[in-house]
């Protein structure tokens, strides 16, 4: 089967990021611009922000990194004010590593581990679908109710497209906005073991629309218990 190169950078992104989350780091921004003067010059395919508080700016390679992909990962983060870092199946040759290391690059190899074989990934896969349609199905049913401020945090959340929207919609720093989405998963509001934006994004959305269908479904019982109707 021939796969495009777009498609299989692509693949390799939503691997590398994935991958990321997995290692503690919270992906604040993908296909992050890069403006100079107010002029777009370019873009990284994410901004992620490692446990102890770091900002690095993220290249994924869908092969190995080259020195070319090392000089290029380091400008893009030294325009950014942030740290370089790139995703790859390793580096290309002895330069790129050697580049790397004096420019302060940090790369993350990515090995054939991530292969799987046929029958194994139809496994993967289908496991993973079904927790999916589990976790869907807990939070469309909860019966409990979403008090108006947690309810507004959580519209925002599903209306936002990444995080620095959503911190914007409440006017308030990414930071906080995250700390607001922690307290509402510590009352079990929304799933705390979520692994990125989208998928938080997600539940804040099929909660918002249950929300609503428990909203007209009291105004239709509502309309229907009025004497002469």
């Amino acid at each position: 089967m021939n796969i495009s190169s777009s498609r299989k950078w692509r693949s390799s992104e939503l691997i590398a990021l994935e991958y990321l989350e997995r290692q503690g780091f919270r992906i604040e921004e993908a296909r992050k611009k890069i403006k100079v003067e107010g002029v777009e010059i370019g873009e990284v395919d994410a901004v992620a922000v490692s446990r102890n508080g770091v900002k690095y700016a993220v290249e994924v390679k869908a092969g190995r990194v080259d020195v070319t992909g090392i000089r290029q990962a380091y400008v893009n983060a030294v325009l950014l004010g942030l740290k370089p870092l790139v995703v790859a199946k390793g580096y290309a040759d002895d330069s790129a590593a050697a580049l790397a290391k004096e420019l302060g690059v940090e790369v993350i190899e990515l090995g054939d581990q991530y292969l799987v074989d046929a029958e194994e990934l139809e496994v993967i896969v289908e496991s993973a679908v079904q927790g999916f349609i589990r976790r869907i199905l807990d939070v469309l049913v909860k019966d409990e109710s979403v008090p108006p401020q947690d309810l507004e945090v959580i519209d925002a959340l599903a209306r936002s497209r990444d995080i620095k929207e959503f911190a914007d919609a409440l006017k308030t720093s990414v930071e906080n906005a995250m700390r607001h989405v922690r307290r509402i998963q510590a009352k079990g509001l929304l799933p705390e073991d979520t692994r990125s934006f989208n998928e938080l994004k997600l539940y804040a959305q099929l909660t918002v629309l249950r929300e609503k269908v428990k909203l007209l479904g009291k105004i239709l019982s509502s309309c229907t218990q009025q004497p002469g109707k």
